[in-house]
């Protein structure tokens, strides 16, 4: 197996556990500290924005391939073992039958950075005033 299919396995892979994540924090069986933590990995892992800007070199992509493999990896070892098989199995299903549209999403998340950019613009506007 070549370097890239086993990257591209793996990515998929990553992916479906990120998915699997999802579902767990929309499980009641999941402890609500596992949610938490699960939204923000999953909030970060689809979101449009970046911590680090892709474009930077080596770095931009950096905290992709470290913060979202460490935030899954911690994630379900907080999951009790039975909720995350059964999200795994909705997971897998879900990636076969289609594949999900991020328009709204990724919308919201871009509204919410404008937003906090106009307020911290303002806030450094009225402290330089």
């Amino acid at each position: 197996m070549s370097a890239a299919a086993k990257w591209k396995q793996w990515a998929e892979k990553l992916t479906r556990e990120t998915f699997t994540l999802y579902f767990a924090c929309r499980d009641p069986r999941t402890p609500w500290y596992a949610k938490a933590l699960a939204l923000c990995v999953v909030g970060y892992a689809f979101s449009p924005i970046d911590l680090i800007p892709d474009p930077i070199p080596i770095i931009g992509h950096l905290d992709d391939l470290v913060l979202v493999p460490l935030g899954v990896a911690l994630v379900c070892r907080l999951v009790p073992r039975e909720v995350m098989a059964d999200c795994r199995e909705r997971a897998r299903t879900f990636m076969d039958c289609k594949r999900p549209k991020y328009r709204l999403a990724a919308a919201a998340v871009v509204l919410i950075w404008l937003a906090l950019a106009v307020v911290g613009g303002r806030l450094l506007w009225n402290f330089l005033a």
